[in-house]
């Protein structure tokens, strides 16, 4: 490199900075995308960590265990009034993927929905009857569990 390089743009480096008459200039934020980083696989993070969860298969409660559930279901509908107090672990279906997750609820039973076979809580939480796997509470300190 000689001298001469040096000095090759001294004639324009004290020049004020050219301003389009014609173009607006373009928004800081829009000059920082031109330079943000591409993904050319848009969405595969997502997928990945999609395919990593986990989900359960839905158990069958045997027949010990539904006719329980049943009395127990029975009970509950006998002492609506009083709004009992229940711990209620059903299955609830994954909506993307096969399988779900086995949950637990607290709260008070609002009523049972004999046409939907739904039980609501007074929080306005809806159970599916169908999916639930256990219930507990004090109403049930007498009742004997089966061996599952």
């Amino acid at each position: 490199m000689n001298s001469q390089d040096n000095h090759k743009y001294d004639d324009i480096i004290c020049l004020p900075h050219h301003v389009s008459k014609k173009h607006p200039q373009m928004p800081l934020i829009d000059r920082a995308a031109q330079f943000s980083p591409f993904s050319a696989l848009a969405g595969y993070d997502a997928a990945i960590r999609e395919t990593a969860r986990l989900t359960e298969s839905f158990i069958e409660p045997g027949e010990d265990q539904k006719k329980l559930l049943d009395e127990q279901l029975w009970l509950i509908r006998e002492n609506l009034e009083q709004k009992p107090e229940i711990e209620i672990t059903y299955f609830e279906p994954d909506n993307k993927k096969h399988g779900g997750t086995y949950t637990s609820v607290c709260g008070r039973v609002k009523k049972i929905d004999e046409y939907e076979r739904r039980i609501v809580l007074t929080d306005g939480t809806a159970l599916s009857a169908d999916r639930i796997c256990s219930i507990k509470g004090e109403l049930f300190a007498d009742m004997e569990e089966p061996d599952i």
